[in-house]
């Protein structure tokens, strides 16, 4: 049976931009060619069985769910503000057990401190103001335990192709230009993460990302 997550104002960019966009968003990343992004999130998150997982902003379910059939033995939790998005995500992921779904903010996760092993993010953070990113890098480091990793991909960082007119227009918005240069490593430093970048990835439409590794000491 369809879990319903209880609707809720506006106070969060829903994860296709516009709860009418809703049902083609998971056609849309396949357009992008995220599966292949997904995928190298997943091998540099470095999973085993007995790990807790959270991905935070998992709009419907696409990473954490292919964490999960990838890594039976982990346990998974994928966390939004949309609650729409949420719906689907439950529903995509019927009888995957080891899965669960649940409605939070990235600068208020429901957790406790130190639950998790890893914390993955994917195209998340360019969404966030610039204040809620300081408050959600705290969150990350909060709910990860010592030795945890943060496993993030987003537009911006340092190198990779800027692609065509789409690419730089994103890029130049005011929220993926706060993403550029050493923009993230520095504000995942500041709430008490190592954090690096280690890669790049060419992705269709918005010339490449980048993926960054944190550490919490």
């Amino acid at each position: 049976m369809t879990k319903n997550y209880s609707s809720a104002s506006h106070d969060y960019l829903p994860a296709a931009g516009h709860d009418l966009f809703l049902p083609g968003y998971d056609l849309l990343t396949r357009v992008f060619g995220f599966d292949r992004v997904y995928r190298t999130l997943i091998d540099q998150a470095d999973l085993r069985d007995g790990l807790d997982i959270l991905e935070v902003g998992c709009g419907t379910g696409n990473l954490i769910s292919r964490a999960r059939r990838a890594h039976p033995g982990i346990h998974a939790v994928g966390c939004d503000p949309d609650p729409r998005a949420l719906t689907r995500a439950h529903r995509k992921a019927h009888g995957l057990r080891g899965l669960r779904f649940e409605r939070g903010y990235a600068q208020d996760l429901p957790y406790a401190d130190g639950e998790f092993d890893r914390v993955l993010s994917s195209m998340m953070w360019h969404h966030l103001d610039d204040d809620v990113k300081t408050a959600a890098a705290g969150e990350f480091f909060r709910v990860l335990r010592p030795g945890g990793t943060l496993h993030l991909v987003d537009i911006g960082g340092v190198g990779g192709r800027e692609g065509g007119p789409l690419a730089r227009r994103i890029r130049r918005g005011p929220h993926a230009a706060g993403n550029l240069g050493d923009a993230i490593p520095r504000r995942l430093g500041q709430a008490g993460f190592d954090c690096r970048q280690i890669a790049t990835q060419p992705v269709r439409f918005l010339g490449s990302v980048a993926f960054f590794r944190a550490v919490r000491p």
